[in-house]
């Protein structure tokens, strides 16, 4: 493994009301010490590893757990760091008092936080001056992901992005930040629904459309020898349903002659390709230069574009003259039916929320859920993020020393995870944090935003010359783990506990002043409500020692205290370690 350069990091005092000084003093070994051992794979590269290593403690016998209606604190934390983006103090001990069950019923008929077009529309960003513009993209989902009550909600809308991924990055259109809203607006409305009407949603939305190339797509044209564009049927088998190899029910590869068999050949894309022709904005009854609207409304046919031939794919067979519409649903309840759907979602959504490495039991349990909720649906996404999250081996205790499980924590969940904990509000409402794609300077990750189709890091990545490597596992979230990134999330989170680098963000600290004096009683509080107890004596120690160390005689001091422990915290190996 190669050693991650060392950090560069701010250490002078915080001054009182200085808008531009750092915010920690005599940080800087500490700092380091818990920093730097975050890059695990600083050399980048790797590959897919294998679907589904079965390794750990010994898998739970799938029968259901008999949940306490009470827990500990430190239990209650974990739950709610796989089941949202952040809670904090008050949250989690009125969760520890009540059955898991109920918060999650309570969850799921809480209401969307309100629409993400609609937000747009109200701070007035269908202004003919933000027509080819970004700005508001990032602010509406900021709202969501910080401020939004929904927290179970937002927690599988980042999960979804992840998976069925759009980036602004490639929507080259007028109004993109109206495509990117509208698109948060279907993973918000169908997160708790049916992947199947998910898939139909995404499929009309003009984000894709625009993303995977299909906005406008054609027939074949004898005369120039034109073909179909084939991206997006190539990546909603690939990506966003079906995968590349056949998958038993536990997510194993089915092999033959020991080697992978394949889902799909090039013949199967390029006649499911023919089904996505002749799509393309609805313009109907719109003055121009066309508004906002137009990114919003579901794609329409234009019937010349289309063809209307027989498409055959996966042994299927569209009938020749089957209207559009009808070809597209009868494409999309193909691929839904297939059996690889189940363990290809099922392990992906649990990678998102709960662990990187899922048992092939684990896996076999969510995707039955799947294929039928107990009522004969398939689909059904409530019941599938119940079952991830009430799964046995999910809320076995003995799990916890079981170094094989667990998952790394993307810089995207840390930051939020801080945000929401200490209730970080924006004072005009106008969530201007902005984007953190910046490795050097920010996070090295920010949502909507991903460099490819295939995430920022891929659910089979394997980080290269590490122990992962050599154990058969995978690290997805190290594939974006670099020298950059590490010293970037360093320096960007001592600034932003500070609310000195997040736009009007500013978090509330007013019981943790009280502990300031006493290191070990701040830092015994940030063990719990951010890291579930799972913070080593030897990081506790590390952590201690460095707030006792500061001084604590006057305000600021007692701010500096508590702007320190936050962040070493959030730097610790074992906070961004997701167990």
């Amino acid at each position: 493994m190669t050693a991650p350069p060392a950090l560069t990091l701010d250490t002078a005092p915080l001054a009182e009301n200085s808008p531009d000084s750092p915010p920690m003093a005599r940080l800087a070994p500490a700092a380091l010490v818990a920093a730097s051992t975050l890059a695990l794979a600083a050399c980048g590269g790797g590959s897919d590893g294998p679907a589904n290593p079965d390794t750990g403690l010994p898998d739970p016998d799938g029968s259901t757990p008999s949940l306490p209606d009470t827990r500990s604190l430190e239990e209650t934390s974990l739950f709610l760091g796989q089941a949202t983006l952040g809670a904090g103090r008050a949250e989690i001990q009125a969760l520890s008092r009540r059955p898991l069950e109920s918060w999650l019923s309570e969850q799921f008929a809480q209401p969307p936080t309100s629409s993400h077009v609609a937000w747009l529309y109200a701070h007035g960003y269908d202004a003919e001056e933000f027509r080819y513009s970004q700005r508001g993209m990032d602010n509406t989902l900021w709202r969501a992901f910080i401020g939004g009550t929904d927290a179970l909600r937002q927690r599988v809308v980042l999960a979804l992005s992840e998976i069925c991924v759009v980036s602004v990055l490639g929507v080259d259109s007028a109004w993109r930040q109206f495509a990117l809203a509208n698109y948060l607006d279907i993973l918000q409305t169908h997160a708790f629904g049916n992947y199947r009407q998910l898939l139909e949603a995404l499929t009309l939305s003009p984000a894709m459309g625009y993303y995977l190339t299909y906005r406008g797509n054609a027939k074949a044209n004898p005369k120039t020898g034109s073909q179909p564009d084939e991206n997006y049927a190539r990546e909603l088998m690939q990506l966003f349903t079906i995968g590349l190899v056949q998958l038993n029910d536990d997510g194993s590869p089915v092999l033959r002659g020991g080697e992978p068999v394949e889902t799909y050949r090039a013949e199967d894309v390029s006649g499911l390709a023919r089904v996505f022709t002749g799509w393309d904005l609805d313009t109907t009854g719109l003055p121009k230069p066309y508004p906002p609207d137009l990114m919003v409304r579901p794609m329409a046919q234009v019937s010349s574009r289309y063809e209307t031939g027989a498409k055959q794919f996966l042994g299927a067979t569209v009938a020749d003259g089957t209207d559009a519409r009808t070809a597209l649903r009868k494409a999309l309840d193909t691929l839904f039916a297939h059996p690889n759907v189940p363990p290809f979602v099922s392990r992906q959504l649990i990678q998102r929320l709960v662990t990187s490495n899922p048992s092939g039991a684990y896996v076999r349990r969510v995707a039955a859920v799947f294929a039928n909720n107990g009522q004969g649906v398939r689909g059904d996404l409530r019941a599938v993020v119940r079952a991830i999250l009430l799964d046995p081996a999910a809320r076995s205790a003995s799990r916890l020393q079981d170094p094989t499980w667990g998952k790394l924590r993307e810089p995207v969940h840390r930051f939020v995870h801080w945000a929401r904990a200490f209730g970080a509000t924006s004072a005009a409402q106008v969530w201007d944090v902005g984007d953190l794609s910046d490795p050097g300077a920010r996070l090295g990750q920010s949502p909507l935003r991903s460099p490819s189709v295939f995430n920022f890091f891929r659910p089979g990545y394997v980080p290269p010359n590490t122990s992962l490597s050599s154990q058969g596992l995978v690290g997805p979230e190290f594939q974006i783990t670099n020298e950059s990134t590490v010293a970037g999330y360093v320096n960007f989170m001592q600034r932003a506990v500070a609310a000195k680098n997040v736009g009007d963000l500013r978090p509330d600290y007013g019981y943790l002043l009280g502990l300031a004096p006493d290191g070990a009683a701040l830092v015994a509080e940030l063990q719990w409500v951010l890291a579930g107890g799972q913070l080593s004596a030897s990081t506790v120690a590390t952590v201690v020692g460095a707030i006792n160390a500061m001084p604590a005689k006057a305000g600021t001091d007692l701010q500096n205290r508590v702007y320190a422990a936050l962040t070493l915290v959030l730097a610790a190996p074992d906070y961004i370690v997701q167990k």
